[in-house]
């Protein structure tokens, strides 16, 4: 009777771990991104669902919009000045399975992404065509990282 009382303890600490490690909890501004024995079933949530322990791999990717600064870059302008700019740059993931699956970390590529364009873009333009049309700069940039980070969800 004792090994029967025990044996059923066990099996139901058994079933309560499994149950606790299978809930997942996701909150409005987050998705989980599935993968079950490493192929990708999808995004899930926001709210309660049952993941299968062991066999499936939650990644969560935030939906909310990432204020980045962009550490301040020496840019030699075409007119050869040396200009120290800093920049910040504002994103948000919108597909959740290409951003986990497109991009090994999207917040790092991001950020590597706008530093190589806005050192590009400032080398095709003259210092006083910097000061001047700052406007159509910013598009520009925010044009080439759009269409870069794009596949990237």
């Amino acid at each position: 009777m004792n090994t029967a009382l025990l044996g059923a303890g066990i099996a139901v600490a058994l079933i309560v771990l499994i149950l606790m490690a299978s809930v997942r909890i996701v909150p409005e501004y987050e998705r989980g991104v599935i993968f079950r024995l490493g192929r990708l079933i999808g995004a899930k949530g926001p709210g309660l669902f049952f993941i299968i322990p062991i066999v499936d791999r939650m990644t969560r990717v935030s939906l909310r919009t990432v204020t980045m600064d962009i550490p301040p870059q020496d840019v030699i302008t075409k007119d050869n000045v040396t200009v120290r700019v800093n920049a910040v740059t504002y994103f948000n993931v919108v597909d959740p399975n290409r951003s986990v699956v497109a991009v090994e970390n999207h917040v790092q590529a991001t950020s590597q992404i706008a530093q190589t364009t806005l050192r590009s873009i400032l080398g095709q333009v003259d210092l006083d065509e910097l000061l001047i049309n700052r406007e159509e700069i910013n598009q520009r940039l925010q044009q080439i990282i759009d269409e870069v980070t794009d596949p990237w969800g």
